[in-house]
């Protein structure tokens, strides 16, 4: 398989401050760990781009873009008025560069260039709502590539599959009325932000196309993964995406300081496995898997490189 991969250390130009879990060191410790395995080389490079204000505005509002492009201004450091999310002086420059790359990775994977794709960008997305950046995040990468692929492609049906140990509350909101996304989450619950219950599961045309599966602390691959065979599956055979996205966060990984769920690097790969026979099955194998949480960094570098070795393989 030819798997695409976009890695930058650019990414690391987004500085949410001292301390901050969602460090820079994140993107250095995923490449140190995938040169070390000769993965980068092995991979067909993804180049990074901007993402547009019209792309930016298929999901996001026109006055939350303003207040980005006012707040984030390029000349100081702090924390979006819409949530918590801090910000440097150049994080804009670098989410759009991490929501724009992302959109070369659909359009590789799509037009042939590879057959799946993995984007190690920062910020993560999934938390950023129409309206409100918040959860570390500033666009929404996962449901801005999803619309394009529709608008840019055509494409009538879209999977996005969050693992991350916390509730995509914002890529669920995009999608919750729009039945041609259907959007499926195994999180930890109680917990940050609070949302992604079962009986979330979408209204009016988009009634019955979002999946929430809630866990308790200390669940693992045993209740993961009977989601993902289980009924997410059923509803794929029904749904039949022409596109499968994954919402990749590894803080769902053992020992990760913001979660405590307890997957292994071997359940990342299984579980990428169960997603690429999905999307052979439906989507012609197209799959795209973007990078949101995971701070236990050397973890993260470890679970990443499973996954694209499962990438890979498929």
């Amino acid at each position: 398989m030819k798997t695409g991969l976009l890695i930058d250390r650019d990414f690391c130009d987004h500085d949410p401050g001292a301390g901050h879990p969602e460090a820079p060191e994140r993107i250095e410790a995923i490449i140190k760990e995938l040169e070390e395995a000769n993965l980068i080389e092995n991979c067909t490079a993804i180049p990074k781009r901007k993402v547009t204000d019209d792309e930016a505005l298929l999901v996001h509002t026109d006055e939350y873009l303003k207040v980005v492009h006012t707040e984030i201004d390029g000349t100081h450091s702090g924390i979006l008025s819409t949530g918590d999310t801090n910000f440097g002086p150049a994080s804009l420059e670098v989410a759009r560069n991490a929501a724009g790359g992302l959109l070369n990775a659909v359009d590789g994977v799509i037009g042939g260039a590879y057959d799946n794709a993995f984007c190690a960008v920062r910020p993560p997305g999934h938390h950023a709502t129409q309206s409100r950046g918040m959860g570390f995040c500033i666009f929404n990468n996962a449901a801005i590539a999803a619309r394009y692929a529709k608008e840019q492609y055509g494409l009538e049906r879209i999977a996005i599959i969050d693992w991350d140990v916390h509730h995509g509350n914002g890529t669920q909101d995009i999608f919750y009325e729009d039945g041609s996304v259907f959007y499926f989450s195994t999180h930890q619950h109680p917990w940050y932000p609070g949302t992604g219950s079962k009986d979330e599961t979408g209204i009016g045309r988009g009634a019955g196309t979002t999946l929430n599966v809630p866990l308790p602390a200390g669940c693992g691959m045993d209740e993961i993964g009977a989601a993902f065979r289980g009924a997410f599956t059923k509803k794929m055979k029904d749904f039949k995406p022409d596109l499968v996205i994954i919402s990749a966060g590894f803080d769902s990984r053992l020992g990760d300081p913001l979660g405590q769920l307890t997957l292994s690097d071997e359940d990342f790969a299984s579980l990428t496995g169960i997603l690429t026979e999905l999307a052979g099955e439906f989507s012609a194998g197209r799959l795209v898997s973007v990078l949101e949480g995971g701070y236990n960094q050397a973890g993260l570098a470890l679970a990443v490189k499973h996954h694209i070795e499962a990438l890979q393989k498929s």
